[in-house]
């Protein structure tokens, strides 16, 4: 089995003692954002597993799309981030 090189560390440990790798991360071309993988992209970069500027890059986000995750998982937690919270989470 090959390793191949990444930037950064390989994987980190989160305060609940949990590893986050890159092997979490979802894939460069995910096209439905659901929760779960929205917090993962979060994590990895607040936990610097993966630079802001390569999860920009490699998922497509926006500076504004990805504030709006990491705002609403500090102010209400992972919850806030599914669809169906938009209207209770989220001003307009």
């Amino acid at each position: 089995m090959y390793l191949h090189k990444v930037e950064g560390p390989r994987s980190v440990a989160l305060p609940d003692g949990s590893i986050l790798t890159h092997a979490d991360l979802p894939p460069a071309n995910t096209r439905r954002w659901v929760a779960s993988r929205k917090i993962l992209v979060v994590r990895g970069v607040l936990y610097g597993l993966i630079s802001l500027s390569d999860a920009k890059k490699k998922y497509g986000l926006s500076d504004e799309e990805f504030n709006g995750w990491v705002s609403l998982v500090a102010e209400h937690g992972v919850e806030a981030l599914k669809a169906t919270a938009l209207k209770k989470y989220r001003q307009p």
